[in-house]
C-alpha cells in the first residue's frame, strides 16, 4: 500500500509549515516542548476501553487491515497506537501473500503527535514491539518513517481518506494555547466557536478525512454534545454524518488516572441517517465490553436487550443531543410543541453579581464602611442551604448608580474603602483593561432587583433546589434567579421543583460526577410552561400551596395536572406524584 505522506520526524518539515507564518510555527514549537500532562491535555486511556473502541469501529483481526487505512490524530503514549499495530500485524499474517511487511503495511497506518518527548518515547516503544514481533530493526525504522508524524495534527496537510479514525483527542482549554495559534485554528475550522476546547476542531478535521465507508471512534469529553460551543459541530454531524453509537462513560474508570473530564464514546460514520444505539456507563471489564460491542453492532437489536437502546433523530441541527429514553423524549417533544419556553411565558432568568474580587467587595453588611446607598444585602448559596432563606448578614459594595459608575469624589467613605482594597481589585482583568473604571464589579448591579420577589437556584445540585426570596436580598453570582410579573412565584416554584423540570434539566444539561446536574440559565430557559392566564384558579391554589408547604409529592401532582400528563407520561418520569 502506498504510504500516506513522507515522514517529518522530529523536525517540522516543509510539508508541515509551508503555508504558515513563522509566528504560527513558533507557537507550535512552544506547545511541542511544553511540560506537564494537564497543560498538554494528555489523558491516557485504559487498554480495555481502547479494545472496546477498536471493536466498535470494526478494526478487527478477521479483516484485511493491511489493505485499509487507520489514523490516530494524537497518539500520545501509544494507548491506541500499540494495540492498533498488534491487530494490524496479526491480521496481515493471517492473509499474508507474496508482499513484504514493508510493502504491505507502510501505508496502512498514520499517526500524529505534537509533543516531542512523548513522540520519542512512543516511537521507541513501537520499535521494541516490532522487534518482539520479528520485524528487523531497519525495517521497523522504515515503517515508522511512514507511520509517524511529529507535528500539529490540526495544521498537518493530509489529503488521504481513512477507513478508520480512532483516539482520545487532547483536552486543552483555549487560554492554554498561544493566541496566534488559536487565530490560525479559527481561520481553518468553522466549529472553533465560542470557548470550544481543542478537541472540537480535532473532531471536525478527523470527520473531513473519513472515507466513504469510514468510521470514526473517539473517547472525549461529552460537554460539546449539549453546550453552546458544540452547536456548530453538532450541526455539521447532523447534516453530513451519522451518529451510529453513543456510550456514556461518565463515572467509569476509563483512564489510567482520575480526571475531571466527563467522557463519552462516539462512533460516527458517513452512512445514511439512521438510529443511534445508546449505552450508559458500562463496567470496565474486558468480557462485559466485548459483549456490549457485539450488541451495539448487531444487525438487529434484541427485543429484550437491557444494555442498549435505540434512539431516532439524536443529531438535530445545532440542537443539543437528547440521549434519554424514547418515552421521555416523546414527552419533552410534546411539551415543547404545546407550551412556550419559560421566558416567553413572562418569566426572566438571570444570574447574580460577579465581582471578580469577593474578598474586597463582599463582607459583613453592617461592617462595610461605605455610604448606606453604596451597599446592598447579599444572598449566597450558604444562605439557602436549608431550602429557606436564612440570611447570614452579608453585603456587597455597589459602585453603580442609575447613570453608571459613581464619582468617587462624591462618596469619600466608598473611596477610602476601595482604595484600602485596591491591591485585590486591581488584579482583575476588567480593572487592567479599563484602568479608569478600576473599581467596577464585573457585572453591573441593578439595585431594583433586590426588591423583587425571586426564586433562587444554585448552579449545581443533585435535585431541584428552588428557594423563594421575598424581595430583600441581591443574589450572588453562584445563584441563578427567576422573576416574573405574570406568574405567581409560589406557583412557579412548584413547577420548578417538580419532576417535569428535572426532566428538562437532565435532558439538556451536561451531567457531572455524582449524578449532579447544572441548573444554569441556558438550561432553565429550555423549560416549557403554560401561560399564567391559562391556569385555572383551583390549580393556581394547588401549586402555590404545595410549594409553600415544600411538599414535593404535592408539587408533582399539581404539575402533572398542569401539563395534562397521561399515565404513561407520568410513568416515564418516575411515577404519578404519590
Amino acid at each position: 500500500m502506498k504510504p500516506l505522506s513522507r515522514q517529518v520526524g522530529l523536525d517540522f518539515g516543509d510539508d508541515i509549515i509551508d503555508n504558515r507564518t513563522p509566528r504560527v510555527a513558533d507557537a507550535i514549537e512552544i506547545l511541542s516542548i511544553q511540560t506537564g500532562e494537564e497543560s498538554r491535555g494528555a489523558i491516557f486511556t485504559r487498554r480495555e476501553v481502547v479494545d472496546f473502541i477498536l471493536d466498535l469501529v470494526g478494526y478487527t483481526q478477521d479483516k484485511p487491515l493491511h489493505e485499509m487505512r487507520i489514523l490516530e490524530p494524537s497518539f500520545g503514549g501509544g494507548d491506541f497506537l500499540l494495540p492498533i499495530i498488534g491487530r494490524l500485524l496479526n491480521a496481515w499474517r493471517r492473509r499474508k501473500g507474496a508482499g513484504t511487511v514493508l510493502d504491505d503495511l507502510s501505508g496502512a497506518l498514520y499517526a500524529v503527535e505534537l509533543h516531542r518527548d512523548t513522540f520519542d518515547k512512543t516511537r521507541a516503544e513501537i520499535l521494541s514491539l516490532l522487534k518482539r514481533e520479528g520485524v528487523e530493526e531497519s525495517v521497523g525504522k522504515t515503517l515508522m518513517s511512514h507511520w509517524l508524524c511529529q507535528g500539529d495534527f490540526l495544521l498537518t496537510p493530509l489529503d488521504s481518506q481513512f477507513d478508520f479514525i480512532v483516539g482520545n483527542p487532547p483536552y486543552v482549554r483555549q487560554e492554554l494555547i498561544p493566541e496566534r495559534l488559536i487565530t490560525e485554528y479559527r481561520k481553518r475550522f468553522k466549529t472553533m466557536y465560542d470557548r470550544a476546547d481543542i478537541y472540537i476542531p480535532f473532531i471536525e478535521k478527523s470527520l473531513s478525512l473519513l472515507g466513504t465507508a469510514g468510521v470514526l471512534g473517539f473517547i472525549c469529553s461529552d460537554r460539546w454534545m449539549k453546550n453552546r460551543y458544540g452547536g456548530p459541530l453538532r450541526k455539521l454531524i447532523s447534516e453530513k454524518f451519522h451518529l451510529k453509537i453513543y456510550v456514556d462513560m461518565v463515572d467509569t474508570p476509563s483512564f489510567h488516572s482520575e480526571v475531571s473530564a466527563y467522557p463519552a464514546i462516539t462512533i460516527i460514520t458517513r452512512e445514511p441517517v439512521g438510529v443511534t444505539r445508546v449505552a450508559h456507563r458500562p463496567a470496565i471489564d474486558r468480557s462485559i465490553l466485548s459483549k456490549l460491542a457485539d450488541q451495539l453492532q448487531a444487525p438487529v437489536l434484541a427485543m429484550k436487550e437491557e444494555m442498549v437502546r435505540e434512539l431516532d433523530r439524536v443529531p438535530n441541527g445545532s440542537e443539543p443531543w437528547l440521549l434519554e429514553s424514547l418515552d421521555q423524549m416523546a414527552l419533552i417533544r410534546r411539551l415543547e410543541e404545546q407550551f412556550p419556553c419559560l421566558e416567553d411565558a413572562g418569566c426572566k432568568v438571570g444570574i447574580g453579581v460577579a465581582t471578580g474580587a469577593d474578598k474586597a467587595f463582599i463582607g459583613d453588611y453592617e461592617s462595610l464602611d461605605v455610604e448606606p446607598d453604596r451597599k446592598i444585602p447579599l444572598v449566597t448559596t450558604k444562605d439557602i442551604a436549608s431550602g429557606e432563606v436564612k440570611w447570614r448578614e452579608q453585603g456587597v459594595i455597589n459602585p453603580f448608580s442609575d447613570k453608571g459608575l459613581v464619582d468617587l469624589r462624591r462618596y469619600p467613605r466608598l473611596r477610602r474603602y476601595l482604595e484600602a482594597h485596591r491591591d485585590l481589585i486591581d488584579k482583575r482583568h476588567c480593572a487592567r483593561k479599563v484602568p479608569a473604571n478600576w473599581y467596577r464589579t464585573i457585572d453591573r448591579i441593578t439595585p431594583a432587583l433586590t426588591f423583587k420577589p425571586k426564586l433562587l437556584i444554585p448552579d449545581i445540585k443533585g435535585e431541584s433546589h428552588i428557594v423563594y426570596e421575598d424581595g430583600k436580598l441581591y443574589p450572588h453570582h453562584n445563584l441563578y434567579y427567576v422573576i416574573s410579573d405574570e406568574w405567581d412565584l409560589r406557583a412557579l416554584q412548584a413547577v420548578l421543583l417538580s419532576a417535569v423540570t428535572r426532566l428538562f434539566i437532565a435532558t439538556y444539561s451536561t451531567k457531572i460526577r455524582g449524578g449532579f446536574l447544572r441548573f444554569q440559565a441556558q438550561y432553565l430557559r429550555r423549560i416549557r410552561i403554560p401561560r399564567w392566564k391559562d391556569v385555572n384558579e383551583e390549580l393556581r391554589i394547588k401549586l402555590a400551596d404545595a410549594s409553600i408547604r415544600r411538599d414535593l409529592q404535592a408539587c408533582n401532582r399539581a404539575v402533572f395536572e398542569l401539563y395534562g400528563l397521561s399515565e404513561e407520561e407520568r410513568s416515564a418520569i418516575g411515577g404519578n406524584g404519590e
